[in-house]
């Protein structure tokens, strides 16, 4: 059977080739390159791993296309956010924008999505198992942005028992190695390449270029390979619709790919 194979010792029928996607954040632009790019390829099977839609951008053309294309798709903590109580929605600046954009039955699509998936031996989060809006691959401090401990990914990772994890949230695409359990990838971010937070404590998240991106991973005999992708797309038009929108940081970001301006 072209493209599939079977793993006999755990009977589990598996994908030749996937493509992992997470954070579009609205930016149909990016998302339309990353599809074209991933039927070029011809992979039928796609995770998508959350944050679909929260932005100055384009959510309504977004989860148009997403609930129009076949994948297995989590919810992120953008995603959640949008179904708070008004108090605590006031932390969020782009939601009442969102919301006035979608339709009943695109909000309820989205508030639907499950907050994890596993897909054959591939364990699904946005952020970690346990929390949609707590990075699995990094540790913020005051002094910055590092990558977890192996000690730190172990307890994030307790009770999970798939070979692969796949996970979103920080936009910084990564692929991390446990010895005994395999590995833990981070596909980057679709739509949304820097921003600033201030918490835990105030830190900029940044891949420094503007491009697209997404993961694709292939089986190879019982191990994985990783292959990491950066594709250029319309960038100036997703930016200028973020300056549309009154979002000059957001159009920053998206233009740049880094956190502060240089």
């Amino acid at each position: 059977m072209k493209g599939r194979f079977y793993l006999w010792e755990r009977g589990i029928l598996l994908t030749n080739t996937i493509a992992v996607i997470a954070d579009i954040h609205g930016n149909i632009w990016a998302f339309d390159a990353v599809l074209a790019d991933i039927q070029r390829r011809g992979i039928t099977q796609i995770i998508n791993l959350g944050d679909h839609v929260y932005s100055p951008m384009a959510p309504a053309a977004t989860i148009e296309r997403l609930m129009n294309t076949p994948m297995t798709t989590i919810s992120g903590n953008e995603d959640r956010c949008l179904f708070l109580p008004p108090e605590e929605a006031a932390n969020f600046s782009s939601y009442d924008f969102v919301r006035s954009q979608l339709s009943a039955d695109q909000l309820a699509w989205l508030q639907a999505l499950p907050k994890t998936a596993i897909v054959e031996d591939i364990f699904c989060c946005h952020g970690t198992p346990d929390s949609d809006e707590t990075y699995l691959l990094e540790t913020v401090t005051e002094h910055g942005v590092f990558l977890k401990s192996g000690e730190a990914l172990y307890s994030d990772l307790k009770g999970v028992t798939q070979g692969m994890v796949v996970c979103g949230h920080s936009h910084i695409p990564r692929t991390a190695w446990l010895w005994d359990k395999g590995l833990v990838v981070n596909p980057g971010s679709v739509g949304w390449q820097a921003y600033s937070d201030t918490k835990p404590y105030p830190h900029g998240m940044e891949t420094g270029s503007p491009h697209a991106r997404y993961a694709i991973l292939e089986r190879n005999g019982y191990d994985w390979n990783v292959e990491h992708i950066a594709l250029k797309y319309d960038w100036h038009q997703a930016a200028a619709a973020c300056r549309q929108n009154g979002r000059e940081d957001w159009a920053h970001w998206v233009e740049t790919g880094r956190a502060f301006d240089d």
